[in-house]
């Protein structure tokens, strides 16, 4: 184990939170040699201590400090104070997330080449190609040990994804299968295979998901360059007179206010966390916040088109047995505007457990008639929608000063409209979502409004030119060469896949960059 790094060690890289971006980043950084300090504002939990249980589980895992929401969108009228749920727990929401792990496509990295003039939207290509994220990608594959990649097989289909199969087949749809998965089909990595217990999103149990919570940060913890300190939420980072990043404030576990000096800091703490953070370092130098010249922090949240699909058939589904989300339908992802919009989706099998389905996800807001097919919950499948959603400069991300969290900072107040192409996309993916469903005999079909359990994209956009965004293609801030950022945040637009693998193949990206400027003393 690393001893610990003194708070006046001024050759440390501090990255603040440990989930796919922060925990990855750490970790790659202390295998080549460089000493990292890993901030984190929630505890530590392993598979031993999560909870089957989804009510305990969120409990233990989730972020509940005070968030306000503003905007035309559901969430903000049925969950004010919880726009997102994300973990705050070393691992971040690599604990909670389902595992689906897919490659952006190619198109999905030039989305205003693509796509054109889109009204209202806020499009841009990233500065970087589909083909010199590859390598990283087979690098991230591997890590993550995602089935139906380099040779890993698939995982079988529980009764959820049978019904969702047959049904898409009746339709025409090709591109079905049980996914690529970051969940093991065999042993893996020092991983055991996945024992279909279901509660995905609660933790893995059998560690046979990958979480950084314990791939990644034990083993850059046992370099000895790696330390980790949790209970440990970041207040600011400080600058010194040339505008370059010296260290970070945080409250430690017995809330008093500590400094640690930093050669270099790197930002991993979520879409909503990660702009507050800069935001909230504003000082005379940088009035706006920090890495904030463009005036792009916070913008263009996104956060995925989502949505669902429930049936209910005259048969036992049991949907809630085996693995979640393993399950996909990725005919519609593809990029065909005469559907009436731009950019594509992804169709994914979803189970939620009765308690959440009934309270968490407001069945008041969906009506009798859902509540009433609660009774028929064993004979129900369900699968989820995820979009490709348009960026707007509006919806943002601001700091709320009129509300502060327990250490007395101001909170996230997160502002979101949909887009007339993402109630398009929605539309077009209810109606598809019930035909499968109808396909295949299901007597009642629902749509359901979206929740906050969600991708966090966006608001520290990457962009070729410093006015357009607010880091460049390695994830540098365009105005503090020391700073980076290295989650969800940095996307440029969202595409229509799950985030987790691309987010860790920067990281990966990331930190070959980050070690050779260092060695190089560039930075």
């Amino acid at each position: 184990m690393a001893a610990p790094f003194d708070l006046n060690d001024d050759s440390v890289v501090v990255v603040i939170g440990t989930g796919a971006g922060g925990g990855v980043l750490a970790n790659e950084l202390a295998q080549k040699g460089v000493s990292v300090v890993a901030l984190e504002a929630g505890g530590r939990y392993l598979p031993e201590d999560y909870v089957n249980d989804e009510w305990e589980s969120f409990g233990q895992l989730a972020w509940v400090d005070p968030r306000t929401t503003s905007g035309d969108w559901r969430v903000s009228r049925d969950f004010s104070g919880l726009p997102a749920w994300i973990v705050k727990a070393v691992g971040g929401s690599s604990i909670h997330w389902a595992g689906a792990s897919l490659r952006f496509q190619p198109h999905e990295w030039k989305a205003k080449t693509t796509y054109g003039a889109v009204q209202g939207a806020n499009l841009l290509d990233w500065p970087i190609t589909g083909e010199e994220l590859d390598p990283w990608y087979t690098l991230a594959e591997d890590k993550l040990g995602v089935t139906r990649t380099g040779g890993r097989a698939g995982l079988p289909g529980n009764n959820n994804f049978l019904v969702l199969e047959k049904g898409a087949k009746a339709l025409g749809y090709k591109e079905v299968h049980t996914g690529r998965m970051a969940i093991n089909s065999a042993d893996y990595d020092d991983r055991v295979s996945c024992q279909q217990t279901g509660f995905c999103f609660q933790g893995c149990k059998w560690g046979a998901k990958w979480s950084s919570a314990y791939t990644d940060v034990p083993r850059g913890e046992a370099t000895g360059n790696l330390e980790v300190r949790d209970h440990a939420h970041v207040a600011r980072i400080v600058h010194n007179d040339q505008g370059k990043v010296t260290g970070v404030e945080y409250f430690d576990k017995d809330g008093s206010l500590q400094l640690q000096k930093a050669r270099l800091v790197s930002v991993a703490g979520n879409s909503i966390e990660s702009p507050r953070l800069l935001l909230n370092s504003a000082s005379a130098m940088f009035p706006d916040g920090l890495a904030n010249s463009s005036g792009q922090v916070g913008r263009n949240y996104m956060r995925h088109m989502t949505g669902s699909v429930y049936a209910v058939f005259d048969k036992p589904v049991k949907m809630w047995r085996g693995t979640t989300m393993a399950g996909i339908i990725q005919d519609e992802a593809r990029h065909d505007p005469s559907r009436g919009f731009v950019g594509g989706y992804e169709l994914e099998t979803l189970s939620l457990g009765l308690p959440f389905m009934a309270a968490f996800l407001d069945p008041g807001a969906w009506g009798r008639e859902f509540t009433s097919a609660m009774d028929s919950y064993e004979n129900m499948a369900g699968l989820w929608i995820v979009g490709e959603d348009m960026p707007q400069e509006t919806n943002r991300i601001t700091v709320n000063h009129d509300v502060k969290d327990q250490w007395g900072l101001p909170v996230a107040n997160v502002h979101f409209d949909d887009h007339p192409n993402d109630v398009a996309m929605r539309n077009h993916a209810y109606k598809q979502g019930q035909a499968i469903y109808e396909a295949v005999g299901a007597t009642r079909t629902f749509p359901t409004p979206p929740y906050p359990s969600t991708h966090n994209l966006g608001t520290n956009r990457m962009s070729e030119k410093p006015r357009d965004g607010v880091v460049n293609k390695w994830g540098q801030t365009h105005d503090i060469p020391n700073l980076f950022i290295s989650d969800g945040s940095q996307f440029t637009t969202g595409a229509s896949e799950n985030p987790t693998l691309t987010i860790v193949a920067l990281a990966i990206r990331q930190a070959d960059h980050i070690a050779r400027e260092l060695s190089a003393g560039n930075i």
